[in-house]
């Protein structure tokens, strides 16, 4: 049977106590309030259950204590998923939504999203669903709101012809 780790004596139960209070980190003041229970007197066995942990568990968390502290007993940053898009390809898509559709390339007259989904398959050959380009599209800071789509052929000295306005007072 291996023998108990030497906790680091710089610190108190009851230092631990107080900064188990103080602490915003559910996870981190659960370690510290079994590492206090250590230092009180309780066994590791105990002491670990207090914690919702294993004794090996709790000795793991000792190491890092006697190593970094208190502050070494928080989760560590977690990176996430990597991003598919990289920054200059989300500025590229940026600049294709500000330009506009070009109805001969693209056939449409204005984007959908169901239309940048096609977009961004073939430029960056990724497969968003279209829900989450329209998540893109928030993040790039657009508005799901879009501008009434002119015909193409549409002219405008006919259209401002057409115009009824009122006779002057």
């Amino acid at each position: 049977m291996g023998s108990a780790v030497k906790m680091r004596t710089d610190y108190t139960a009851n230092d631990l106590r107080r900064a188990a209070t103080r602490t915003k980190d559910v996870r981190q003041s659960r370690r510290l309030l079994s590492l206090a229970a250590v230092l009180a007197g309780m066994s590791r066995e105990e002491a670990a259950r207090i914690g919702g942990m294993d004794r090996q568990t709790l000795r793991d968390w000792v190491h890092r204590f006697n190593q970094f502290g208190p502050d070494g007993l928080t989760d560590g940053h977690r990176a996430g998923r990597k991003q598919r898009l990289s920054a200059e390809q989300k500025a590229e898509l940026a600049r294709i939504v500000e330009q506009g559709p070009d109805l001969a390339v693209d056939g449409v007259v204005r984007w959908r999203r169901v239309d940048l989904k096609r977009v961004i398959e073939q430029r960056f050959g990724v497969t968003f669903h279209e829900r989450y380009v329209g998540k893109l599209l928030e993040q790039l800071g657009f508005s799901h709101v879009s501008a009434r789509p002119r015909h193409p052929a549409q002219d405008g000295e006919i259209v401002e012809a057409y115009k009824k306005t009122s006779r002057a007072r």
